[in-house]
């Protein structure tokens, strides 16, 4: 594995904890860090994150880690024993939500007759 993989993986997991155990916002609950890429560099990392919530919610939520982004690094520096940690560039992950709603729109699309036949015949 390359080094900046290894080190996206140390950075989820102690961000995850950082985040869910050390910022004591409410703004934060919801929050899931689900992937982190760093650049080839090792300068810059992103941080993707579902937050549930409505769009307002959604929006404080980032605001309030990006505020944070310097308190995390620190911490992510410390804990991971690094001399240098990326800077930290939170965003939202859009995919598990891309993926609900395309599974609510097929969902709600109907079969035709037709075809629920062939696909009992075949």
């Amino acid at each position: 594995m390359r080094r900046p993989e290894r080190l996206a993986e140390r950075l989820k997991e102690e961000i995850a904890e950082v985040v869910g155990f050390e910022l004591d916002d409410p703004r934060l609950e919801t929050v899931t860090v689900t992937d982190v890429t760093v650049s080839a560099d090792l300068r810059d990392a992103k941080v993707y994150v579902l937050v549930r919530g409505d769009d307002d919610e959604i929006e404080a939520a980032l605001k309030t880690l990006r505020h944070a982004s310097t308190f995390v690094r620190q911490q992510v520096a410390m804990d991971l024993d690094l001399r240098h940690a990326p800077h930290l560039h939170f965003v939202r992950d859009t995919a598990e939500e891309n993926a609900s709603r395309v599974g609510d729109i097929l969902g709600t699309l109907e079969i035709e007759p037709q075809a629920e036949e062939k696909n009992q015949e075949g």
